[in-house]
């Protein structure tokens, strides 16, 4: 849509009653918005993977109860509360592993319980705004504290997407990349391609490029190559999950890549909100790894790679223990390394944070 901005910091926006949402599918051959009024488009569009990166589809989800709320109540003024629990189930059910999604539901749910009689749209919208905004300035907060843990110019490696498009802007590990680099701390970014879905070639490749961040793509198998010849002091992902005992989930090839950078003594940074830590599970075993459609890897662009009859395996995410992580970096602080003492501190700080009066309702 011509007058929506398809610029990363402006993939989610909430435009005259209605959902907008930068389709990554179509990244980046061609930057459309698809307008959403409903919250089946809305989980539709969280499983179809329109929107990806577990804040990015914590803060949709949020907009998502806006509009569920908007058509109960136009059904049944009296009933509304009680129905919308289906829409609630409908989108947490949309991705298993992003703990951002059932966060910020949540949220949107207690929201929901302290409402009174009347119209819930202009209470609810004003919630999913402020989960909009306090991300994009946890975002902001990540990147200077990890951007400090960058002691002198070097290249980094990433991995698959953690930038604007998969936050409510600017990004988690992209954000730390992007502040390194305008201290004089990154010449240049390398970037996996991240198959089946290749988020490094189409999304970060075009989020560095558009903020003329040098960018250098190569597969995955190259990173171990890249690594043994000391071409980066970092790797720098996100997460969609992470333990209580710091173990993370994030997109596959995370743990591969942990076990390179700890061989080669390359430091390796994950870059989260407190709002990704789930504190109820104690170790990174215990997260449940989403499958996809076989087909996702069978295939690319439309055509068909491997022999009919091949089985494959899709997992979208691993688990990268706790003690192949150098620096946990949030938006209350950071851990180095991670460790359940630290996680329980950075929770406690989270939630110390939401109950004083500059923190979030």
């Amino acid at each position: 849509m011509q007058s929506l901005s398809a610029h990363p910091d402006h993939a989610i926006l909430w435009r005259e009653n209605r959902l907008y949402l930068l389709d990554q599918r179509q990244l980046p051959a061609r930057e459309t918005f698809l307008a959403l009024e409903t919250a089946p488009e809305t989980a539709r569009a969280i499983r179809d993977m329109v929107v990806r990166g577990a804040p990015a589809i914590g803060i949709a989800a949020a907009y998502g109860v806006v509009l569920a709320a908007r058509a109960r109540y136009e059904a049944s003024k009296a009933r509304w509360k009680q129905e919308i629990a289906a829409d609630l189930e409908q989108l947490a059910a949309a991705r298993p592993t992003a703990v951002n999604l059932f966060w910020a539901l949540r949220r949107m749910n207690r929201r929901i319980a302290d409402l009174a009689a009347g119209d819930p749209v202009p209470h609810l919208l004003a919630e999913a705004q402020a989960i909009h905004r306090e991300d994009r300035e946890a975002n902001r907060r990540m990147g200077e504290l990890g951007a400090a843990l960058i002691r002198s110019p070097s290249a980094v490696l990433t991995h698959c997407n953690a930038g604007a498009l998969a936050t409510g802007g600017y990004g988690t590990a992209l954000g730390v990349i992007r502040s390194a680099f305008a201290q004089g701390k990154i010449p240049r970014v390398y970037v996996d391609e991240t198959r089946p879905w290749l988020q490094g070639s189409r999304l970060t490749a075009w989020e560095l490029q558009r903020s003329d961040i040098p960018v250098v793509l190569q597969a995955e198998g190259a990173a171990a190559s890249l690594l043994a010849q000391g071409a980066v002091d970092w790797v720098i992902v996100g997460a969609d999950r992470i333990a209580a005992n710091g173990d993370v989930a994030n997109k596959i090839g995370t743990y591969g890549l942990a076990l390179l950078a700890r061989h080669h003594g390359v430091r390796f940074m994950v870059v989260a909100p407190t709002s990704t830590i789930d504190g109820a599970l104690a170790r990174g075993a215990d997260i449940p790894i989403e499958t996809r459609d076989p087909e996702e890897l069978l295939r690319c662009g439309g055509q068909r790679l491997a022999p009919a009859g091949v089985a494959a395996r899709n997992p979208v995410f691993d688990v990268t223990p706790a003690e192949y992580i150098d620096a946990l970096v949030t938006e209350q602080g950071v851990l180095t390394p991670p460790s359940p003492a630290g996680v329980e501190s950075l929770l406690k700080r989270a939630e110390g944070a939401a109950k004083s009066p500059q923190g979030s309702a």
